[in-house]
């Protein structure tokens, strides 16, 4: 008599929500949610919870939220006691999660749920513990707003050394334990995405059609001109800028050139005849050099000890364990 066989245990899926104006779109995004947790209802991978956050939300969402909550035993209701952000809105809801895996998604249906298998397909074909979705194409509908987004993240992408930088985007499935852990070190000026490649290199993204349907039709958006740019603020600052190496080198480079130019200068003192070199210029061009270059190199030593300061301050951690067998 054969031992009857176990089945696999079941993969969970928490998914995170983070809600400020959705008041038009929530309906249809559980509806959404739920076709496709249906779906999985026989299968090995399952929709166990949705998170919906309220941020402080300027509509009727928070009405809403609860009443969803109260109408689907799966979605869960969180309330902000005042407008955070989406960040902050979006680590809170992770820090309520279960899930084998954590995804984070937008309230507007520009992250289509059906989406969520092929995220969740592609991080175990590529043993990755954070997929980000990367659009085809313009997700704004206009050239000014996605070209500067693009623009901005290859910039900071140089600066901070980070290769995954221009993948970072709101919707992104993310293994568990280190969206958890990731979200219980985020400070007030931590960026998320930035405190996750703390915890994990592996990082992955998949191209994927999204569109920002609320932007497109309305020309509404929730970041103004000023919160993209503390957006912007907060992501380099949180991370560790390889400018600093470049400023340390640069300053060394110049002191090195500075005693060079002053061995020359000793040189040619002794060959040359009496009177063809002029006396007091170059020797004070060479000492101004040299000293301007030290000063850039010590400063860059300083800032090296101060963003290492601040990330220790941000949470930055020694190690971190992680499990993949389930996978």
């Amino acid at each position: 008599m054969t031992a009857p066989t176990r089945p696999p245990p079941r993969t969970s899926i928490s998914i995170v929500v983070p809600v400020y104006s959705g008041e038009k779109y929530l309906g249809e995004l559980v509806a959404a949610i739920d076709a496709v947790r249906a779906g999985l209802a026989d299968g090995v991978v399952g929709i166990e919870e949705l998170i919906l956050v309220d941020d402080a939300a300027v509509d009727g969402s928070p009405a809403l939220v609860d009443a969803l909550a109260a109408a689907h035993p799966w979605i869960v209701a969180l309330h902000m006691s005042r407008n955070y952000g989406q960040h902050a809105a979006t680590v809170a809801g992770i820090l309520h999660t279960a899930g084998d895996w954590v995804v984070t998604m937008d309230e507007d249906l520009q992250h289509r749920p059906e989406l969520i298998m092929g995220l969740l397909t592609h991080a175990v074909r590529t043993s990755a513990d954070v997929v980000y979705a990367r659009p085809l194409a313009t997700v704004h509908g206009g050239f000014w707003r996605d070209a500067s987004s693009r623009g901005f993240k290859r910039l900071a992408s140089s600066l901070t050394g980070d290769p995954n930088l221009p993948s970072y985007n709101s919707f992104r499935l993310i293994r568990g334990s280190v969206a958890r852990s990731a979200a219980s070190v985020v400070g007030h000026d931590t960026y998320f995405d930035v405190s996750l490649s703390w915890f994990t290199l592996r990082v992955a993204s998949l191209q994927m059609a999204m569109r920002d349907n609320r932007h497109v039709k309305e020309g509404a958006s929730g970041y103004s001109f000023r919160k993209l740019l503390d957006h912007a603020g907060r992501l380099l600052f949180s991370s560790h800028l390889r400018i600093l190496r470049w400023s340390m080198l640069l300053g060394l480079g110049v002191v090195s050139l500075a005693l060079v130019g002053a061995i020359a200068l000793v040189v040619l003192h002794f060959v040359s005849p009496p009177g063809t070199l002029a006396s007091g210029w170059t020797s004070l061009a060479v000492l101004v050099t040299f000293f301007g270059g030290l000063i850039v190199f010590m400063l860059g030593i300083i800032l090296q000890y101060l963003s290492s300061l601040m990330l220790k301050a941000h949470g930055k951690p020694n190690y971190f364990l992680v499990d993949r067998n389930k996978d």
